[in-house]
Formats: C-alpha cells, sequence, structure tokens
C-alpha cells in the first residue's frame, strides 16, 4: 500500500448550504469515524483573499490522508459523506496529493509519509504545498499585522497556479495551500525572493508559532466531481 492524501475544496452558494456547512465543522466528525483506511483528516474552513484572518462562507475544505488511494475511492464513490458533500455544494473538486516532503508537526504527528523521490520530479508535475501553524496567543496581533506584508509577494509569484488559506480554528489554527506549475516556480518563490525570504527570517526571530509543520507534495491529480 502508497500513503496517498487528498484535498477536496468545496464551494457553496447559498445561505442554507454554507449553513449547513458550517454547521459539518462540528457534526462531519461522526461520518469520519466510519471511513476506512484514512489515517488522518481536517475539516477546514478559509480565510477570505489575501490569508485574510475573516471566514469566506463560501468555501471549506476536507484533508484526508490515505492508507492507500483504493481507500480515497471508495470514500468518494460510496460513503454518505462524500454523497452529502456532493449535493449541497456547488463545486467539489479533489486533489491527489504524493507526498515529497513533510518537517514538524500536526497536533503533535507528522501524518505525511515520503512516497514521491524528490529526484524523480518532472519538469511538467504540479507541486502543491501545504504549510500549517497554530499561532501563540500572545504573538496574534503582531502576526496577523504582519501577514498582508509577508503574503503580498505570491501576488506575483510566476507559476502559481492556485492557493487559499484554511483553517480549522479561526485566527489561532491556519494552514495555507498552494499549487504551483512546477517545481521550478516553487524554488524561485522560495529561494529568490527577499520578501518571503524576510518572512522566514521574521519568523524564526518572533517565533510566533507553538506548532507548525510544512509540507511539498507531487499532484497526481484533480478531479471534479460536482460544477
Amino acid at each position: 500500500m502508497t500513503q496517498i492524501s487528498t484535498l477536496t475544496v468545496l464551494t457553496y452558494k447559498n445561505f442554507l448550504d454554507k449553513f449547513w456547512a458550517l454547521s459539518m465543522m462540528q457534526f462531519g466528525h461522526s461520518y469520519m469515524k466510519s471511513v476506512k483506511g484514512q489515517s488522518f483528516y481536517k475539516l477546514m474552513g478559509s480565510g477570505k483573499e489575501g490569508f485574510n484572518p475573516f471566514p469566506d462562507w463560501n468555501v471549506y475544505a476536507v484533508l484526508q490522508v490515505w492508507d492507500d488511494k483504493s481507500y480515497a475511492g471508495d470514500f468518494f464513490e460510496g460513503h454518505k459523506l462524500a454523497q452529502l458533500y456532493q449535493s449541497r455544494a456547488s463545486k467539489m473538486e479533489v486533489i491527489y496529493l504524493e507526498g515529497i516532503q513533510a518537517k514538524g508537526l500536526w497536533n503533535g504527528l507528522n501524518p505525511f509519509q515520503s512516497t514521491v523521490n524528490a529526484k524523480d520530479i518532472q519538469e511538467q508535475d504540479q507541486i502543491a504545498v501545504i504549510t500549517r501553524a497554530s499561532i501563540k496567543a500572545k504573538m496574534l496581533l503582531k502576526f496577523w499585522k504582519y501577514v498582508p506584508q509577508s503574503q503580498a509577494p505570491l501576488k506575483k509569484a510566476e507559476g502559481l497556479l492556485y492557493t487559499k488559506g484554511f483553517g480549522e480554528l479561526p485566527f489561532i489554527e491556519m494552514a495555507t495551500f498552494s499549487i504551483w506549475k512546477n517545481k521550478e516556480s516553487l524554488h524561485a518563490y522560495a529561494y529568490q525572493s527577499q520578501e518571503h525570504i524576510k518572512a522566514i527570517q521574521k519568523t524564526r526571530q518572533l517565533d510566533w508559532y507553538s506548532e507548525e509543520l510544512f509540507s511539498r507534495f507531487r499532484v497526481q491529480e484533480r478531479k471534479v466531481l460536482k460544477g
């Protein structure tokens, strides 16, 4: 068996469906107990454009880590929760992710295995990045005041195909997800953008996270199940 992760991005339009999606941040956990082959999951809301800490009530996400891709297929094809998501969302996209490297912890563990050697990444392979952090309470104000400045380079980053801020708890528990055209465009942003380098230095200097994780993936497949 080979581990694979999925990020399901769900978009809602009308008020009742948005309210239902918000309620599933709590009630969705009961459905997750019957999901086979799943080693880790997170139910997440999203922030407004530009990594704004205030919620985007239209978009939610489900991150799942699977023992094997076949379990993911079983879930999306027949599990009650997947069927509910598909019936209520106006758009449902599933992004399949193969782990390249992950450093750090998420709630005390690192859920992502490396299943792809970085040397085997091809020029045409899209790369996804998930960064996740718990912000120290005493650092919340400083952190969110700095976010607009630190994220500004992303707006002009060449090769960035998609980016969104997700989280389990507004203001405190946050994650960012991005997809890049290839590893070269990601490396150019990560290692050549002076603004990004300064942001990393400031993070280390101020030590504003109580826990953090940085992970890279190869995008294996993107499936639009609805919309």
